[in-house]
This record gives structure tokens, sequence and C-alpha cells, in this order.
């Protein structure tokens, strides 16, 4: 009976050791991503739905952004680089935070500095304050430091990773390293 009982115990183990953990902070239970129907940068028509059988990672930002949005886009096309042949496992999808000012033109040349393949979406402010509502962002207007004109913007800064299902899994914060992107978009694309 003992050998059974470990035979048993080794087996759970491995089905343990078998499927890695995500780097990124998990929802459990995963849920379906709420859909984002919306024009696209380039004037496309973009719905979520149709990334089916990638993982999609959105970023919620904005063109002005002066260090912490430039960064992640940096490091998300540092780990499309590092995924090599298998890039297209991932697409990443840039949701303005300041619609007012992010225009689809000016959205568009913005993310090519960084990747061609990302998507960049914009709107109208209630079409943009909607889809941040399905997805728990925050964003706040505030004025610009002193001896700058305009604004700036105060957002929530996190990476949102969707399944190849369309099932939201994990919420990475900013910050994080490219080669933890790398490992989470294999897991997912590996499922």
């Amino acid at each position: 009976m003992k050998h059974v009982f470990f035979a048993a115990l080794l087996l759970c183990a491995a089905a343990v050791q078998a499927a890695p953990a995500l780097k990124s902070g998990t929802f459990s239970p995963a849920r379906v991503a709420p859909e984002i129907a919306q024009k696209a940068a380039d004037g496309s028509d973009f719905r979520l739905s149709a990334l089916r059988g990638k993982v999609v990672v959105l970023e919620f930002g904005f063109t002005h952004c002066p260090a912490v949005c430039p960064a992640s886009l940096a490091m998300l096309a540092q780990a499309r680089q590092k995924l090599g042949p298998h890039a297209d496992r991932l697409q990443v999808v840039f949701i303005s935070v300041d619609p007012e000012r992010d225009t689809p033109a000016r959205l568009k040349s913005y993310l090519a500095q960084f990747d061609k393949s990302f998507i960049g979406l914009t709107g109208t402010p209630e079409q943009m304050a909607a889809i941040r509502k399905d997805y728990g962002i925050t964003a706040t207007k505030f004025a610009a430091p002193a001896g700058q004109s305009g604004y700036q913007m105060g957002h929530s800064s996190y990476l949102y990773f969707i399944d190849k299902k369309g099932m939201l899994r994990a919420l990475m914060p900013f910050g994080r390293p490219a080669d933890e992107m790398v490992h989470d978009v294999n897991v997912l694309a590996a499922e």
C-alpha cells in the first residue's frame, strides 16, 4: 500500500513540474476577456476576439508619457525579438488613456518606433473610458509640472495577458524584465 501511495505522490509531483507557472500574477479563475471592438490606429476594424489563437498583451498608456509607457513598450519590443521565430505568438495592443491627444496618426507613428506589429487603439473619450472600465484601469488628467505646458496623465500600469482562447489569465506590473514576458508568452502559447 505504501508503494501505491508514493507512486501516486510522484505522479502528482511530476504533473506539477510539467506545467510551468506564470511569472505574472494570475487571475484565478481565469475569465473571458471583455470584448474590445474599436477602430485601430491604422483605420482597420479591431476586435479582440479576432486574435484568438495568439497570446495578446494589452497595455494602457499614452503617447505623451515621459517614462513608463516608452519603457514598457521597449520591453515588449525586446520580448518579441527574444521570441525569435515565435514572435508571431504574441500580439501587443496599446490602448490610449489620452484620446484627446492620441489621434490615430500620432498613435500609429508612436508605436512604429517600437515595433510595427503593435496595434494601437484610440477613439472618443467615452469609448476609451468604457474600455478602461471593463479592465479596471484608472486614468487621471493632471497639470503638467511647472515650466511645461499642457497636462499629463496618471494611469494604472499593468500588462494584461489574454490566452489563445480569449481568457484573461495574468497581470504583470510595470518594470518586469523582457525574459519574464517571454516566459509567460511561451507558457500560454504552449497550452
